[in-house]
């Protein structure tokens, strides 16, 4: 069976809550929706929930991430950071999150070791009285942390004698590590919803799953919210190899489909009827939004013509407006705070009233922040004339 271009922007339009018509109620339903958020850069979180609900305010989702902690953050796919669903939390740890923190820790010793001479029983020692002064004190910052436990602020020098040698703290690499494996968790950080600089709480392990079983699950999310897509796709979402790709979409007794233009693709069992078409939307999504990054292979809602301009040049998508289920522009916010928009596609009075209305309240949900994304791209810069 085919599925053909215009069926699975339909899909897009209505499984990743877009539309007026199908928003999220709650900040954990838009993250569900898509599998997960995109985290490297904070602002993404707030800016992608608010693309997908109409209620959405900052607040709301500061009580989900750090009150509530319905919300969590994980190194996962792709070594990236998520925000994902609580429940959906042990899955994702599963399938890829724990291989991704046992690298991390690997990786950790051997910085240790060549920088300093450090062995495993001295970071061992450095992680308990991490774990002791923040279970003595609240959340605290890497740099207060570093002022109460002395081994963090130990430095190390890499790449001794090369033109980019560099000395380095020991402190983040060591919160970081922790995180991965889930002993810290990030709590609210210093300055306002926008901000990086997080303090840190003692974490809780998660339930461990069967690494095959999760994986399975999580292919079963993706190929809802995502499907149709193809072994591609899914490999460079999970950051899987192919071996386990193949077997994930074995478990869940995936269907293979044709797509237009593109290699097989697959959907979950029984998924392949129509979908009702909705009226036409405008979305304007943030820089790394999960939409934008959820496939490898995206003519099918991207003009090949505009990557260049919409992303950067490692792969990172910039902040898109997005028409009738496909990318037709892109948005910035100068520093003077005005959100501006330009379209690369000729789209209609209809869609440029439509994009302006969701521009408004884009802005409105912003506020007095000022968003500049982590990684740029050329129609962002030059959007925003900076």
């Amino acid at each position: 069976m085919q599925i053909p271009t215009e069926e699975r922007r339909a899909r897009l339009a209505t499984r990743h809550l877009l539309s007026p018509a199908t928003r999220a109620a709650t900040p954990e339903e838009a993250a569900d929706a898509m599998v997960g958020l995109h985290a490297t850069d904070p602002a993404t979180v707030f800016l992608a929930v608010a693309a997908r609900m109409g209620s959405a305010t900052p607040a709301l989702l500061e009580q989900a991430l750090y009150q509530d902690l319905t919300l969590t953050r994980l190194l996962c796919m792709r070594r990236t950071m998520f925000v994902v669903g609580r429940d959906l939390a042990p899955v994702v740890d599963s399938s890829t999150a724990r291989a991704i923190a046992a690298r991390e820790r690997t990786k950790l010793l051997a910085f240790l070791k060549e920088g300093g001479g450090w062995d495993e029983k001295w970071l061992a020692a450095t992680e308990r009285a991490v774990l002791a002064e923040l279970a003595a004190s609240g959340p605290l910052t890497g740099a207060e942390l570093g002022t109460r436990v002395p081994a963090l602020r130990e430095q190390v020098t890499v790449a001794v004698g090369k033109p980019y040698e560099a000395t380095q703290a020991v402190a983040s690499r060591i919160l970081r590590t922790m995180a991965a494996e889930n002993r810290l968790r990030r709590d609210r950080p210093r300055g306002s919803w926008i901000s990086s600089q997080f303090r840190w709480l003692p974490g809780e392990p998660f339930p461990q799953l069967p690494a095959a079983e999760a994986r399975a699950e999580l292919a079963r999310r993706w190929l809802a919210s995502y499907g149709p897509g193809t072994v591609a796709d899914l490999k460079w979402w999970t950051g899987w190899n192919l071996g386990d790709v193949r077997k994930a979409l074995v478990a869940v007794g995936a269907e293979e489909v044709a797509l237009e233009g593109q290699e097989p693709g697959y959907v979950l069992p029984g998924d392949t009827g129509p979908t009702a078409a909705g009226a036409p939307y405008a979305a304007l999504l943030p820089a790394l939004d999960p939409t934008g990054m959820g496939w490898a292979q995206r003519d099918w809602y991207l003009p090949p013509e505009h990557t260049a301009e919409l992303f950067d040049r490692t792969g990172n998508i910039g902040p898109t407006v997005w028409w009738d289920g496909r990318i037709v522009g892109g948005w910035a916010q100068r520093p003077d705070g005005e959100l501006v928009w330009r379209l690369l596609d000729d789209v209609g009075g209809e869609a440029e009233a439509a994009v302006a209305a969701e521009a408004g309240r884009m802005a409105e949900f912003i506020g007095g922040q000022r968003i500049t994304p982590r990684f740029r791209t050329p129609l962002e810069r030059a959007l925003a004339g900076t």
